[in-house]
């Protein structure tokens, strides 16, 4: 069998490998006027709002590359970037890529990154229009900035929620949580005996929400086809519990959660049992899921009940009464917001 040749990321240099990572690009929006191959990308916003996030994704932070799939970890890193611009009830419609990457990456390696950033871009209409690249002693880093556009009646933000409005959630909660566990788990495996192979195949749907998840552009859709507009909004990509606090905290409330109403796909539960885990707790505390956690007043409500993509989970109340949830048992419970965190005191 032929040995396959890698080609050294240094024989192409910074700009040829840029010129190979994009020469395939296509623009989808129709609003972007100079895309890669300048000092800047030139947007027409049509006087429209622009809104701009930026999000990092670190190798031993964020993502682990003993299971993660270079093309699966393109895709993520798009999709929960542009996250960000739909919980603002915008659409995201350009991004730029940077990455620090060290010299144990090949070329080809960079390639298939790149295609799961083109497979995500061509999925969601965004256009890929630039970004940087510079070397690393260890590792990877990748740097998306997303861009989006609203009217500005349109824009939603976290504050602006008030008493009695329905506190809902798009999707179901915990899946990614789980599905990292069940790959932290096989690795510690593989590790102990390298002839081990990874027992995967009962765990399709939380795998994929942790290692290819989508962002949910068809809520920011339906909303619009339906004349909605939520009165706060977030995506949950810290866990359920930290955004039910952003959430709050932005706008001067409390909230009364039932935790009968936690929307969890029976994988998702069952993997949780499994791993003698509450499977409320790695909906409160996982993250990575990127549904939208929104509020919505009454009439609104209605519009939405009988979706089956969303979900009332709870409701607005007076600040004084606090972040509290209602168990099945029907105890009332404080929440603590223990989502994932990325700086961490020293032991």
């Amino acid at each position: 069998m032929d040995k396959i040749a890698f080609t050294p990321i240094e024989e192409l240099g910074e700009f040829g490998l840029i010129d190979f990572l994009t020469k395939d690009l296509k623009n989808f929006s129709g609003k972007t006027i100079k895309s890669v191959g300048d000092d800047c990308a030139v947007i027409d916003l049509q006087g429209k709002k622009l809104l701009i996030s930026t999000d990092m994704m670190v190798h031993g932070v964020h993502f682990d590359l003993d299971y993660f799939p270079l093309q699966h970890l393109g895709y993520k890193a798009i999709t929960s970037s542009i996250s960000d611009i739909y919980a603002m009830n915008a659409m995201a419609s350009q991004l730029t890529v940077s990455i620090a990457v060290s010299n144990h990456f090949s070329v080809e390696m960079l390639e298939l990154l790149y295609s799961g950033m083109k497979t995500a871009c061509e999925n969601y209409q965004v256009d890929f229009v630039g970004g940087d690249t510079t070397t690393l002693g260890k590792g990877l880093i990748i740097c998306v900035t997303a861009l989006g556009y609203a009217n500005q009646e349109d824009i939603v933000y976290r504050k602006g929620s008030a008493k009695n409005e329905i506190l809902c959630v798009s999707g179901d909660l915990g899946a990614a949580y789980t599905g990292l566990l069940i790959l932290e788990r096989e690795k510690q495996v593989y590790l102990v005996d390298k002839e081990m192979q990874p027992q995967l195949d009962d765990y399709e749907y939380i795998l994929k929400r942790i290692l290819r998840p989508e962002a949910r552009k068809d809520i920011i859709d339906f909303f619009a086809k339906m004349k909605i507009k939520p009165t706060s909004m977030i995506d949950i990509s810290d866990g359920l519990s930290s955004e039910i606090f952003h959430l709050c905290k932005q706008s001067g409330v409390g909230v009364k959660l039932f935790e009968d109403k936690i929307p969890l796909d029976p994988m998702t539960y069952n993997t949780a049992r499994e791993l003698n885990l509450d499977p409320t707790l790695c909906a409160l505390n996982g993250g990575e899921d990127y549904e939208l956690l929104f509020t919505l007043e009454a009439d609104d409500f209605e519009k939405v009940k009988n979706s089956p993509d969303i979900t009332p989970i709870g409701h607005i109340t007076d600040e004084d009464y606090g972040i509290k949830m209602i168990s099945k048992s029907g105890n009332e419970h404080p929440i603590k917001a223990q989502g994932w965190k990325v700086f961490n005191k020293s032991e």
